[in-house]
């Protein structure tokens, strides 16, 4: 037990379940700048800090940063609960919308779109189950396992777009909730309804890695549920129009746009994979979480995002679906589906998948803390749970002006979310594989050392030609890419993020090359 705790004071880190907490004697190990002690500590039982700690420690709240987990500690050995949390977080309303933008917005039929929707699932969810699997192995979260590939100093670039993309999904998931609420009681203002969901979110991401992934073992079930009898009811209703599928360069330039949105919501979860399994144990096989995590993600995706596209295959000609989806988007289309076939309780079917918004949420305000964490040291001697509040308030203050234009918000945020990405997984990919080899060329006791990472040039050079191949590849309404526009008809076609992975990883090889070559790391 004493040499658990000189692990943990020399860590600067202490778990609230850990029982040899120093935080609990009034002191703790403050980290220099880079996030370790050198055999120099102080004391500030007293301090603001440590009395925080103190009661977050009363209260059974994660107190753990980004901090490494020591081996003895990940002792998680629940595999299922890694496809429960993935399942929990992606069977939600937010999901379905995606489905929906298909028709008002990219104008597909409903075969193709549906094909979009499986295979660019397919694909998305990879790069999440893949970096899952590093969790177990290194104890690290994804920000942290960033360092190996951004080196010590760039991965703070990935973490400022990591953080805008945690609120960027938080506040486009609890619009969807609030347009619910609103469409359940009209009385009820769109910024009340983003207050209730991001309360309940911000309580359970208060208490950790531990109570999240408790509730998403759980909170899946009633929401799958619901999604069974919103399919029953419209497939009995006769709602449903099989859409003819379009030709042409304007078929394809939708299709791509399309598949950038799809492909955005699937791998938005990379940048936080390893988050949700740093306390697996370390033998925990590879396989297995990968399977879990990708059979979770692409299951869930592309029923609940098909589900949306059936719906909205009612909009063109059916003049009840296309004013409801007009004057409240989801909420109305969900409201038009259940309430006039099943009365009171369609109500409660929505006020059950407007609080499933929660198990959306949680991943992205429970990872933000680490993101904002990794960014500065001062940043850590702020408790985690205070993080998440701050996020919390933050991405309500985007999510109320924001709620009346919530389509061209998701269309273009999915969008944008797809970009940096697939740069990002065009970099850290060729590091794993071509120049570490996989697994084995991981020194993870040298995580927060700078003098040992990668020096950042290559990653930060890739980074910048990656951002040339989104821009000339986009396809906006606030700008077209110059290859964008040879795609499709007047509104082109979006392969921002087939460019942006394709310029990153390209670039990543050479410069990294020469970078190894220059500095030897």
């Amino acid at each position: 037990m004493a040499e658990k705790a000189t692990h943990d004071q020399k860590a600067g880190v202490y778990d609230s379940y850990d029982s040899v907490s120093p935080y609990r004697h009034g002191s703790i190990i403050a980290p220099d700048e880079s996030g370790a002690v050198h055999g120099e500590s102080f004391v500030v039982g007293d301090s603001l800090y440590a009395r925080l700690q103190r009661y977050a420690g009363k209260l059974r709240l994660e107190q753990r940063g980004i901090e490494r987990v020591p081996e003895d500690e990940r002792t998680d050995r629940n595999v299922y609960k890694i496809g429960t949390m993935w399942t929990a977080a992606n069977m939600v309303v937010s999901s379905l919308a995606i489905g929906v933008l298909a028709v008002p917005v990219f104008y597909l039929g409903f075969v193709d779109a549906l094909l979009t929707i499986f295979f660019i699932n397919c694909l998305g969810a990879l790069p999440v189950a893949f970096f899952s699997t590093f969790g177990p192995r290194f104890g690290m979260r994804q920000m942290i396992l960033s360092r190996f590939w951004f080196g010590y100093h760039g991965v703070k670039v990935i973490a400022v777009f990591n953080c805008l993309a945690c609120l960027g999904w938080s506040s486009v998931n609890v619009i969807v909730g609030a347009q619910l609420l609103h469409a359940i009681n009209s009385d009820l203002p769109g910024w009340a309804g983003i207050i209730i969901i991001a309360a309940g979110t911000f309580i359970i991401t208060c208490f950790g890695y531990r109570v999240v992934h408790y509730y998403e073992m759980f909170s899946w079930i009633p929401c799958l549920i619901i999604f069974l009898i919103v399919l029953g009811v419209f497939a009995h209703s006769g709602d449903f129009s099989n859409l003819p599928m379009g030709s042409g360069s304007v078929e394809a330039g939708s299709i791509l746009s399309f598949a950038a949105s799809v492909f955005g919501f699937a791998t938005g979860w990379t940048s936080y994979a390893a988050d949700y399994t740093c306390y697996q144990p370390r033998e925990t096989p590879r396989t297995k979480i990968f399977l879990w995590v990708y059979g979770a993600l692409v299951l869930t995706l592309t029923f609940t995002e098909a589900l949306g596209l059936a719906i909205a295959t009612a909009i063109p000609a059916n003049t009840a679906y296309s004013d409801a989806y007009a004057n409240n988007h989801i909420g109305g289309l969900l409201h038009q589906v259940l309430v006039p076939r099943l009365g009171s309780f369609g109500y409660v079917c929505l006020c059950i998948l407007s609080l499933s918004i929660i198990g959306n949420n949680c991943p992205n305000i429970y990872s933000l803390s680490f993101s904002i964490q990794i960014l500065t040291r001062r940043a850590q001697y702020v408790p985690r749970f205070l993080w998440t509040l701050i996020g919390t308030v933050i991405y309500c203050a985007i999510a109320i002006p924001g709620y009346s234009h919530f389509e061209s918000v998701l269309e273009n945020f999915m969008l944008v979310i797809a970009y940096w990405l697939a740069i990002y997984e065009g970099i850290a990919l060729p590091e794993h594989f071509i120049f570490r080899g996989g697994f084995t060329g991981y020194a993870p006791e040298t995580y927060d050392q700078a003098d040992k990472l990668p020096p950042s040039i290559a990653a930060l050079g890739a980074f910048c030609c990656g951002i040339a191949g989104a821009v000339i590849g986009m396809a906006q309404v606030w700008w077209l890419g110059p290859v964008g526009k040879l795609i499709g008809g007047e509104f082109g076609g979006d392969v921002g993020f087939e460019l942006a992975f394709a310029f990153a990883f390209i670039s990543y090889c050479g410069l990294r090359y020469l970078e190894k070559r220059r500095f030897g790391r």
